[in-house]
């Protein structure tokens, strides 16, 4: 048997679900894109998908729910200048479709031109193969899937006994994606998604506290063998115990700590966000106008990285059809570049970056991160945690809130240790961060050699939209960060 090569292989797979059962071809789709584009517009896109989610959760001892749900449609874009329409639809006939790409082609600037253009060749985009194209629903029964939330709550419960609640969810998805744009490109995926998530809450002398701990990414479920839910297990119930014993969180202008991994996220949000396109293309983030300057100390370098296999943000193409990439976007603390799609790229003069993403067929493609970290340094994180004198260890951290225009956030951490003279003193409750992005990446003053991604459990929020993602770094030390705390 001689097998296909994993481009052509998943483009045939997207067509068999997404347009045979309806009578539609790749001429009908280069068809609809040839009446948006006669009336003059500067892009227009299809974005065809078929969605298959699965979901079970147990409290209280007994996996109480699970759900299962099917969506499919083809969202329509045409855009003009800054300007886009779109449309949407579930209904996947040729009626629909060419009826969604008149309604869209009206958003251009000249709308009398019936002039039709050329239609292009169709051409295969570039795509990359980061990822099996399985359905992670069909890897394990129903049986198994329950007995594997049972088996969260027995080791969770076993493991100590001020354990008295225990919570785990287990989600599986299989999604496939066809894209056809204007220049004759087309482009297809087939994403699996799975994610384990387990939280405990553990009392002691009436005192009760919350610890959690999952991950996951773009495989089967077998991943989730006894190893790693004894992992989770362990990271979740050791949280909470370490919360037991935490005491207010001092406050006032600090040396600050960020462990490697999931703190990540302040990078995320602090700094990936005001490094997206549109913010900078506006002049909206703070980061705008400042490509080929200094913006953060040496030795930092952020990038955004589609790339990397199996990961929770990573992507074979795009949801505009263009490869992901590896984007240096801070080297040594002087920006390089910003996160693009499609449009900003345009208008800005450069090229997609392949971060072109959208919730679903629903939703419009915008600039969005994929799995964005900082590199590693040269130092080790116990002799970084050993230069603080008096000062704040953040390990792990809950919800925040960023102003992209002013770069100023807010975090909480779920997990923090006081630290004086290098010495781990207690864990710490109520600790948040304040700060400024920009300002705080001017301060990191230690950079360590562990760096490290999450463990799959990241899900990044714009303008409505929620899109899986990835984050990471290497312990951080950050000088005169202000801790707000309940000391």
């Amino acid at each position: 048997m001689i097998a296909r090569e994993p481009t052509i292989a998943r483009l045939a797979n997207a067509q068999t679900l997404l347009l045979d059962p309806f009578g539609l071809t790749p001429t009908h789709l280069q068809r609809a894109l040839g009446e948006i584009m006669s009336h003059g517009v500067d892009d227009a896109d299809l974005y065809f998908q078929t969605t298959r989610s699965e979901g079970w959760s147990l409290e209280e001892g007994i996996v109480k729910t699970g759900s299962f749900s099917i969506d499919q449609g083809v969202g329509v874009r045409a855009v003009s200048g800054e300007k886009t329409a779109f449309a949407y639809s579930d209904d996947l006939s040729w009626n629909s479709l060419i009826d969604a790409a008149h309604t869209v082609r009206t958003i251009s600037g000249q709308g009398q031109s019936r002039r039709v253009r050329r239609t292009p060749a169709a051409k295969i985009s570039k795509s990359r193969s980061l990822y099996p194209g399985l359905d992670p629903i069909a890897t394990l029964d129903s049986s198994a899937k329950v007995a594997l939330l049972e088996r969260v709550e027995k080791l969770a419960k076993a493991k100590d006994p001020r354990v008295v609640q225990v919570m785990a969810g287990l989600a599986a998805e299989h999604d496939v994606v066809l894209v056809a744009r204007a220049d004759g490109t087309m482009a297809a995926d087939v994403r699996p998604l799975i994610r384990l998530s387990v939280t405990v809450i553990a009392e002691q002398k009436g005192r009760r506290e919350v610890g959690s701990s999952g991950g996951g990414g773009r495989f089967g479920l077998a991943y989730f063998d006894d190893a790693m839910v004894q992992t989770y297990v362990d990271e979740a119930v050791s949280n909470a115990l370490t919360n037991l014993d935490a005491r207010p969180a001092p406050a006032g202008e600090m040396v600050v700590v960020l462990g490697s991994g999931w703190p990540g996220i302040l990078l995320h949000e602090a700094v990936g966000h005001g490094l997206e396109g549109d913010f900078n293309r506006k002049g909206s983030s703070a980061f705008a106008g400042k490509i080929g300057k200094r913006v953060a100390a040496k030795g930092v370098t952020v990038l955004d990285d589609g790339t990397i296999a199996d990961r929770r943000g990573s992507l074979n193409v795009d949801d505009e059809g263009h490869p992901s990439q590896r984007n240096v976007l801070i080297e040594d603390g002087i920006l390089r570049g910003y996160i693009q799609d499609s449009m900003n790229a345009r208008l800005m003069g450069v090229k997609p970056t392949g971060n072109g993403r959208r919730e679903s067929y629903a939703h419009v493609p915008m600039p969005r991160m994929t799995n964005t970290y900082m590199l590693g340094g040269d130092k080790a994180p116990e002799e970084i945690v050993a230069s603080i004198k008096k000062g704040l260890y953040a390990t792990n951290f809950g919800g925040g809130q960023v102003d992209i225009t002013s770069g100023k956030f807010v975090f909480s951490a779920s997990q923090a240790y006081w630290v004086e003279n290098g010495q781990i003193q207690y864990p710490v409750k109520g600790a948040t961060l304040v700060g400024n992005g920009p300002d705080a990446l001017t301060r990191v003053s230690m950079i360590g050699n562990d760096m490290r991604l999450d463990s799959g459990v990241g899900t990044c929020g714009k303008e409505g939209q929620s899109v899986p993602v990835g984050v990471g770094q290497p312990t951080l030390r950050i000088d005169g960060l202000t801790v707000g705390g309940t000391a």
